[in-house]
């Protein structure tokens, strides 16, 4: 049997993080020092507001590759995540800090903290890609909705984005649909 590693649970929450900060840069409704934070981005509280600003420029950059991941072909992903990494330092090396347990850091301690979270994000795509493919990320079924999310479940059953009002809105229209019929 398989079990999951702490490893595997760090590679959801970052993509989680990645996926939450495409759609509140798509939206407009980003803070993106107070999005990092609440997704554990241990720098991102003391993180300079210069930093925290290439974070948001260098996503923004890449928004329609990230929007694109669940209609786009497994070769072309892989070709802009690997064109990305080529662009950062990644310099793997085992580490603990904060009362976290031994964990893997991808840049150099010295990094910059967008080169941080740039690392983090793609290393963890890239991870997801190479297990997955692109077929774990999806855009919420809900009509008035294209939000993406990141579908964690076992049987890859997610339909909707974290906003709890799609999936209640379409429940409930269903539900009226299949009692006026």
């Amino acid at each position: 049997m398989f079990v999951r590693s702490d490893h595997d649970a760090d590679v959801r929450l970052t993509l989680e993080a990645m996926i939450d900060l495409a759609n509140s840069l798509e939206d407009g409704s980003a803070d993106v020092r107070a999005l990092l934070d609440r997704h554990d981005f241990s720098r991102a509280a003391g993180a300079s507001a210069a930093s925290v600003s290439r974070v948001e420029q260098r996503f923004t950059a890449l928004l329609s590759d990230f929007r694109s991941l669940p209609d786009t072909s497994l070769d072309r992903t892989v070709a802009w995540v690997n064109r990305e990494l080529a662009a950062i330092e990644v310099a793997p090396s085992l580490t603990t800090h904060d009362d976290a347990p031994l964990h893997l850091h991808w840049t150099h301690t010295n990094a910059t903290f967008d080169d941080q979270v740039m690392a983090d994000v793609l290393m963890a795509l890239a991870q997801e890609l190479a297990e997955n493919g692109t077929n774990r990320f999806g855009r919420c079924a809900a009509i008035d909705c294209d939000r993406l999310f990141y579908d964690a479940t076992r049987n890859r059953s997610r339909r909707f984005c974290a906003d709890p009002r799609c999936a209640s809105r379409t429940h409930t229209a269903d539900h009226r649909a299949r009692r006026r019929s």
